[in-house]
């Protein structure tokens, strides 16, 4: 168990972030009266009423600038207030790197990482700030997107997410915390194809549906161009077949693919461009630590690499 469990709360100014602090800090389990710090990184237009705060045992602690907040800070709050917890309210703006880079104080550990998210506000910063959601999104566990409706384009919202860590789960809620159900999106390409054809522009899309609904593409036949990455690390006959992608902007493209198996593995180079047909099946890999997607080569085909080799997850 973490001796000093650490929550990280993170998002926009007037996201939502400290509406949703106060109700868990004063319902439910957290309000127990166990000694808390509060950090606040940023000041919204939602305040904390300090008569219950003392009255639950939380000290709020604010940081005014980003240079500020650092591992000799944290060290400093657990030295002068030894917490139980901390509960830091994060500035959108800041970059969190540190905190899962560089060596906590003893004693501390990070227990849980939640994005909260304007809904009626994030396609403004998709247009405009793509780099910083990349800030928002890398570790965070959990992204809540509030003020959401079933008019906005949340599949959309939830690939933005996704593109950049697909493990991150997203959840949407109207303006009463009610939850909001996007549904299953349909995807462009054939699902009930004998082979589903999946082109360039829809490559991402894919990608993120394979791990999102793996059951409805089980047992299914795909064929995609791909570019191979092999490795010593990776068992026998066993590569990935892979796009580069660009998460949400040019800094931030990386290798996108699932594990492969097939007997001709062996014939196959690193960096080699083809057009693969493969199974899909849902199971346990070495590789992954854990089930997931998992593709059987059926065949292949030498192709010529793209015009244009980075895809995209809009």
């Amino acid at each position: 168990m973490f001796s000093i469990p650490l929550y990280l709360i993170n998002g926009f100014l007037e996201a939502g972030k400290t509406s949703f602090i106060n109700d868990v800090l004063t319902n439910g389990d957290f309000a127990d009266g166990q000694k808390t710090v509060l950090i606040l990184c940023e000041e919204g237009e939602v305040e904390y009423s300090q008569s219950e705060l003392t009255n639950l045992n939380i000290v709020s602690v604010t940081v005014d600038n980003e240079e500020e907040f650092h591992v000799d800070f944290l060290k400093d709050c657990v030295r002068k207030y030894r917490p139980k917890r901390i509960f830091v309210e994060m500035n959108g703006m800041w970059d969190p790197k540190w905190m899962f880079e560089e060596k906590l104080p003893a004693g501390i550990e990070i227990a849980q990482v939640i994005t909260i998210v304007d809904a009626s506000t994030f396609q403004v910063y998709v247009n405009n700030m793509k780099g910083i959601l990349s800030n928002l999104f890398t570790y965070t566990e959990m992204v809540i997107f509030n003020r959401a409706s079933e008019e906005m384009p949340l599949h959309a919202f939830r690939r933005a997410v996704r593109g950049v860590n697909p493990r991150a789960m997203v959840y949407f809620e109207d303006e009463d915390a009610n939850p909001v159900d996007p549904g299953m999106e349909e995807p462009p390409y054939d699902l009930n194809a004998d082979v589903i054809q999946i082109d360039d522009m829809d490559y991402g899309l894919w990608y993120l549906d394979v791990s999102d609904n793996t059951d409805r593409y089980e047992g299914r036949k795909v064929r995609f161009l791909a570019k191979i990455m092999k490795s010593r690390q990776f068992a026998e006959n066993t590569f990935i077949p892979g796009r580069n992608a660009m998460t949400c902007c040019e800094n931030d493209i990386r290798f996108v693919g699932y594990l492969c198996k097939a007997d001709f593995a062996g014939r196959l180079k690193s960096r080699q461009w083809v057009w693969i047909t493969a199974e899909v099946r849902n199971e346990y890999a070495r590789e992954y630590g854990e089930e997931g997607p998992v593709l059987y080569g059926i065949s292949y085909e030498e192709a010529e690499k793209p015009e244009d080799e980075v895809v995209y997850f809009n």
